[in-house]
């Protein structure tokens, strides 16, 4: 029983570290897309940025998925995670197109929701599996 509320707790940290990376790599690309506009650096920036946001998105999915397996979370995280990858690889082929019309609304609106899901984590609000230790 404590090694199954450790792993839990291990796992649990490990999903609130990779959610505030994400938010992190999110807030990055928000800061380097002004740099884009005013710096010749900017767009070299901006593309590591991208690749430090995807990666974290992809830590998310791995995160939401060790937390759910041996911890007992609810699977919803898992949901959460994967639409974020969704949503970074929607954001990945639209910058790479210069289509800043609709790059840039989704940049925004990722970063709300990862924000959205950092307060949640920080707060204790993840969903738990009922009938389990939280």
């Amino acid at each position: 029983m404590a090694s199954q509320t450790t792993a839990h707790h291990r796992s649990q940290t490990f999903l609130k570290v990779s959610i505030t990376l994400q938010t992190l790599a999110l807030f990055f690309q928000a800061a380097t897309a002004g740099l884009l506009l005013s710096s010749s650096h900017g767009e070299v920036l901006h593309g590591v940025g991208a690749r430090v946001m995807y990666g974290a998105s992809m830590l998310y999915l791995l995160a939401a998925i060790l937390a759910w397996r041996p911890g007992g979370a609810a699977p919803r995280p898992i949901l959460y995670a994967s639409g974020f990858l969704i949503l970074a690889s929607v954001q990945v082929v639209l910058g790479i197109a210069h289509i800043p019309s609709f790059h840039v609304p989704l940049g925004v609106l990722m970063f709300g929701l990862s924000t959205l899901a950092l307060g949640q984590a920080v707060a204790g609000r993840l969903p738990v599996r009922s009938g389990t230790v939280s």
